[in-house]
């Protein structure tokens, strides 16, 4: 029930690897599907809008970020801009015709879970794309500062998760959409399921070797590829001193060492530009052993964010200058 990922800001999240992997082509065979059949197996736009609690949060937020953008409504009955800002969401949830999905979550009725999102004030609103929870706005914004947002919200989900959304029927039936069919099982998905499942528990070093498991078999698996890179970036940097990090950063410029670790925390902390940066610049600036050991952990980072993020791109090529 706890939102995946919501310690991890800023990191890829290893369920949104997988997600993003599969959500493309489901979205996009509904899609065809319905234009083939007249609509069939689409959604009511009356299904677009949906109450949410604590024992539902799993299967209609967390697991209906893989197909859809999920914005999530956080209100009150005693909210005064809550009763604003809702019937705005509400109808451009059915104006943008399954773009996204609008899940409202009464913090009266689910403290639990608004205490995990870390909500401080009400009206605030939240979306969850493909298992990854992101901030969007706070308080009874205007109509036109919503409409940027979800924008910029549907154009990260089909660009970064190839999320293309559901697909609505106006003649269909309230409740009647049918559930997603099952992916057949993969040789490692015990293995893979496994190392998710210890890196929801902090058990880092379990996750590790689950996933040196899978290449061992699989050398070409991207999702292992992806999630040992993602697991060894937060055991590197569990139990670092952030403050202490930062200054011998600041301090010794020419320290390697030092660059590299406040380069992973810039990571873990969401930072991507400025973790990229700062080992470009660093490789501009050694030679032999120290820069190709920056020129390694940088290509480890890469692996982090997944090598079609434009940021990681836009790296390379700066890489790429930086050593020739």
């Amino acid at each position: 029930m706890q939102p995946r990922n919501m310690s991890m800001s800023g990191v890829v999240d290893l369920a949104a690897v997988k997600a993003a992997q599969e959500a493309k082509a489901k979205a996009e065979q509904a899609r065809a599907q319905a234009a083939r059949e007249g609509g069939a197996g689409a959604i009511s736009p009356a299904d677009l809008v949906i109450d949410v609690d604590e024992a539902g949060f799993e299967n209609d937020v967390l697991q209906r970020s893989a197909e859809v953008p999920v914005v999530i409504d956080f209100w009150a009955e005693w909210c005064q801009p809550c009763k604003q800002l809702s019937p705005v969401l509400e109808r451009l949830a059915v104006e943008y015709n399954g773009r996204f999905l609008l899940a409202k979550i009464d913090v009266d009725a689910n403290q639990m879970l608004m205490q995990q999102f870390g909500v401080q004030g009400i009206p605030a609103v939240f979306a969850v794309v493909a298992g990854q929870a992101l901030p969007l706005f706070q308080g009874a914004a205007g109509e036109a500062q919503i409409r940027q947002t979800l924008d910029q919200l549907v154009q990260v989900a089909e660009q970064r998760f190839g999320l293309t959304g559901l697909v609505v029927d106006p003649e269909a039936e309230p409740g009647g959409a049918p559930a997603a069919p099952e992916r057949p099982a993969g040789p490692h998905d015990g293995l893979l399921e496994a190392a998710v499942q210890a890196l929801d528990s902090g058990d880092l070093g379990g996750a590790i070797q689950a996933y040196r498991n899978v290449l061992n078999e699989d050398p070409a698996n991207e999702e292992a590829k992806l999630g040992l890179a993602q697991a060894e970036l937060l055991q590197r940097v569990q139990g670092a001193d952030p403050q202490r990090v930062r200054r011998d950063a600041a301090e010794k410029p020419s320290d390697v060492q030092a660059q590299i670790a406040a380069a992973d925390l810039d990571l873990v902390g969401g930072h991507v530009e400025d973790a990229f940066g700062r080992l470009i610049e660093t490789v501009a600036r050694t030679a032999g052993d120290d820069r190709d050991a920056v020129r390694v952990r940088l290509l480890e980072l890469f692996e982090v964010v997944g090598p079609e993020d434009p940021r990681v791109i836009a790296a390379r090529r700066a890489l790429a200058r930086a050593l020739f």
